[in-house]
């Protein structure tokens, strides 16, 4: 009886790996292709749009198939992990020539989304975190490393709402959790993510080694687990990864991802990239490593008033020395990415194209020092101190490896002339094996008269002498001996020729070998040296973004502001939007002054729509996170507290897949900064209230107002269109009234986009209506409308022609309420309810209920 297809060996030593990965899409070598089976190719073939295949396809049970050519296998795989899959890269494991039976195969790596080291164009100044995340006894360690960079960084958070909007500010897509996760946690961590279990192990030596600085046991816990995680997947030592560094959020200015997004921070909100955000506007970075710590400086701004003026004092002096600046841009220039090229000297994957590049950049660092000890010693002292330049490792690459190195390191030609004396005599026999083939070939033409007559070389005959058939009655009898037959030559060979040919191939593959081995040992030097390298890059990342600032302070009329403690006054003088001044331009960009002295908490902004309320309030969050960033703002002076939290509520956006409206969100997103908002916060909200009925949204607009200013203290923009609310500024004293001005020109809104004091004089609803191009008689009949209810105020208008129920729906909101009963228990409800004291959803309650009796009447 046949074998089947699925018991061949093959088949079989396929299956029993494949069941290690059964979460991965098995990439099985076989010659030169990486070859899927099964499920894995039937999905692969979909995904990356291959042939599908079979393997045996006469057989009675043919096994699905679809296959990649090795040296492309890159780019497959990349789609793959792309899309949130895992790869398991299966290779041979021993020589095919030697092997007795099957070939020994096995996994050397598994592939995922956060564990990807492939870093592609255009992204070489972006981050490619894999988290964990342990839940235990209430608390969440969480953790996150960059694999290719080797950064690791740890901490301990409280609650889901932390743990999510720490995943969402670092992009995470690959979460690994422990393997006895429970559903409802791996339901809230796994939206739009991959989850890896890992099953709980002891501490290897590089986990200890790592995590040996922390002092929770929870951090400990969770580092263990993301290290055990990344050694199990990449199958091989991870020198390069650092040591774990224990923060905590709430030691930067905190902003959750609502603010994040809604500011366009590090990516635009509308279409997810870079372009129009305060990255782009900041970032004249020269160096990769330099772009990814900006990133992380403008995620993280600083709460220390005194690092804050330390970055100040550095781009001041940068600054204050053009030339020293324009020198140092120009050797950053040259430097590539440090961190990068360490991790892939640690990973085994470096080349000599890569340590050539390591040279070159660590050529630049004595250069920058000398640039630096031009600067005020002041501000760049500690930063000089940290300068190592690791000559010896530039060194050893110097003497080492040739500069135009091949991209193979095991075909030889990486090594330099004169690095190595044995190696030095394996190439010159080489060479004066080639001139003794030179010199044989000449010999052999003069003695048979044949001009054409070679000597050539290839891997399957070796060294030969090639005849034309038209020359070969010219070669004497006997006197070489035939080797092959070609359809327009013969080739020959000669005794003298096959022992000089063993030489030749002899010296050839003990120099490949030779190279090779030296290459690994200069590889093995250098690793040794990770650790001073990672410190070298940080150094200079950092530079790299002070003279950015520099750049864009010089560039953009940026100043430096003033920091103060001990006090929340805000006071910005001409200031800007850093993003739409970019890209309106300088000319055409209304700056607005911010003032907010301690005896104002709070503006309540009105005026008509697209006029830059929400610019304006943008605008100072901008100027908050650059100035606590260490960078100049866009303004003519600015006197700034540090700020701890940002909050914001600006935009109409829902969540329907959590079953959440538009108003829901804006109610979550409110209570957040009512929760969690301190008197050093700043709170930016945007017409909070619009998403429900007109009465409904305005009392909880006042509410919240009043919450925020008898119990919070926060300096807070409030944009409304509620123009009742205006009258608060009379009861509440830290409230001040501010509106942006427009005008009437012949029957046309002008927005003048400058904020002044006091409320707006009206509602333009109908003029902006006008702007956006809706139809001549509609405006006309809106404007009627409003017309008659601006005149009859409470009462009914019977010039509208309207159905009676749409009448009274329409009206019922600006109907004078019939007196109410002495002793109507709705009435003394409210007045029972403690106005001053109650949280806005309190307030919601209450309008609930009431509004619930009152329909039962």
């Amino acid at each position: 009886m046949p074998q089947k297809t699925q018991d061949t060996p093959m088949m079989q030593q396929y299956q029993a790996i494949k069941d290690q990965y059964p979460d991965a899409f098995l990439f099985y070598r076989i010659g030169d292709f990486y070859e899927l089976f099964n499920d894995d190719a039937i999905k692969g073939a979909q995904l990356l749009e291959l042939t599908l295949t079979a393997r045996n396809k006469s057989a009675d049970d043919p096994i699905p198939m679809c296959g990649v050519p090795h040296h492309a296998a890159q780019s497959y795989v990349d789609i793959l992990v792309d899309q949130g899959y895992k790869v398991a890269i299966c290779e041979q494991t021993e020589d095919p020539k030697q092997a007795v039976g099957m070939v020994k195969r096995e996994v050397i790596q598994l592939v995922t989304p956060g564990t990807t080291m492939d870093v592609r164009p255009g992204a070489a100044k972006a981050n490619n975190y894999l988290t964990a995340v342990l839940p235990k006894a209430g608390q969440y360690g969480f953790a996150y490393a960059d694999l290719s960079t080797g950064e690791l960084k740890v901490t301990a958070l409280a609650h889901r709402f932390a743990v999510q909007n720490e995943l969402a500010a670092l992009s995470t897509r690959e979460i690994v959790v422990p393997d006895d996760l429970s559903d409802e946690d791996a339901q809230w961590l796994g939206q739009g993510r991959l989850l890896s279990p890992q099953p709980a192990v002891a501490a290897t030596a590089e986990a200890s080694y790592v995590s040996q600085d922390l002092k929770d046991p929870l951090q400990t816990a969770v580092v263990v687990m993301l290290m055990q995680y990344l050694l199990t997947t990449q199958k091989r030592r991870l020198a390069h990864i650092q040591k774990a560094i224990s923060y905590q959020p709430s030691s930067f200015l905190e902003m959750d991802q609502d603010a994040r997004t809604n500011l366009d921070i590090l990516k635009n909100s509308r279409t997810g990239r870079k372009a129009d955000t305060l990255l782009s506007i900041l970032d004249q970075t020269k160096t990769a490593m330099g772009g990814r710590l900006l990133k992380q400086w403008l995620d993280r701004p600083l709460l220390d008033l005194q690092q804050i003026k330390a970055r100040q004092d550095q781009v001041q002096d940068l600054l204050d020395h053009y030339f020293e600046r324009s020198e140092l841009q120009e050797r950053l220039t040259k430097v590539y990415d440090l961190e990068r090229l360490a991790g892939r000297v640690a990973y085994g994957n470096v080349n000599g194209r890569d340590l050539i590049q390591l040279q070159t950049s660590l050529d630049q660092v004595p250069a920058i020092q000398d640039i630096i000890a031009k600067l005020d010693d002041g501000a760049f002292a500690a930063l000089q101190q940290q300068i190592d330049p690791v000559q010896d490792v530039a060194n050893l690459i110097r003497r080492a490896i040739e500069p135009e190195a091949p991209i193979s390191i095991t075909e030889g030609g990486v090594i330099l002339q004169g690095y190595d004396q044995q190696l030095d005599t394996y190439r010159d026999a080489m060479a004066n094996s080639k001139q003794w083939i030179a010199d044989l070939e000449a010999k052999e033409r003069e003695a048979t008269g044949i001009h054409n007559l070679r000597i050539r070389y290839n891997k399957v005959a070796g060294y030969y002498i090639e005849v034309t058939k038209g020359n070969l009655d010219k070669v004497p009898e006997g006197r070489y001996e035939r080797k092959q037959t070609l359809t327009n030559a013969e080739r020959f060979s000669t005794p003298e020729l096959k022992e000089k040919e063993t030489l030749i191939l002899t010296a050839q593959e003990s120099a490949t070998a030779l190279e090779y081995q030296l290459f690994q040992d200069i590889r093995q030097q250098v690793q040794q040296q990770i650790t001073r390298l990672q410190k070298l890059a940080a150094v200079v990342a950092a530079l790299d973004i002070l003279q950015s600032f520099a750049v864009v302070a010089e560039n953009n009329h940026y100043v430096r502001p003033v920091m103060h403690a001990g006090s929340h006054a805000v006071a910005i003088h001409g200031g800007r939007h850093p993003v739409v001044e970019h890209v309106l331009g300088t000319q055409q960009y209304i700056p607005n002054d911010v003032i907010m002295q301690d005896d104002t908490d709070m503006l309540l902004i009105t005026g008509p729509n697209m006029s830059g309320k929400s610019t304006y309030m943008r605008q100072l969050a901008l100027i908050v996170i650059m100035a606590q960033a260490g960078c100049f703002v866009p303004a003519e002076s600015a006197d700034l507290p540090v700020f701890d939290q940002i909050f914001t509520r600006i935009g109409a956006a829902d969540n329907l897949a959590a079953g959440q409206s538009t108003f829901m969100v804006e109610m979550m997103e409110a209570n957040a900064a009512l929760a969690h908002a301190t008197a050093s916060s700043l709170i930016l909200f945007d017409e909070i209230g619009r998403g429900t009925a007109t009465y409904d949204g305005m009392a909880l607009a006042q509410a919240i107002i009043e919450y925020l200013h008898d119990h919070v203290h926060a300096k807070t923009l409030f944009s409304t269109h509620y123009h009742e609310l205006t009258s608060l500024e009379e009861s509440l004293v830290k409230l001040r009234n501010v509106h942006v001005g427009a005008v009437e020109e012949n029957g046309t809104l002008v927005f003048l986009h400058k904020m002044l004091p006091g409320p707006a004089d009206k509602s333009y609803g109908i003029h902006v209506a006008k702007l956006a191009g809706l139809p001549a008689d509609l405006l006309a009949r809106a404007d009627t409308i409003l017309t008659t209810l601006e005149d009859n105020g409470a009462k009914k208008a019977p010039a509208l022609q309207a159905t009676p129920q749409v009448q009274e729906a329409q009206l019922s909101l600006f109907e004078e309420a019939p007196a109410a009963p002495k002793h109507d228990p709705l009435l003394a409800k409210v007045k029972r309810f403690d106005l001053m004291n109650a949280t806005p959803m309190d307030a919601m309650n209450l309008l609930y209920d009431l509004q619930k009796q009152l329909k039962k009447k």
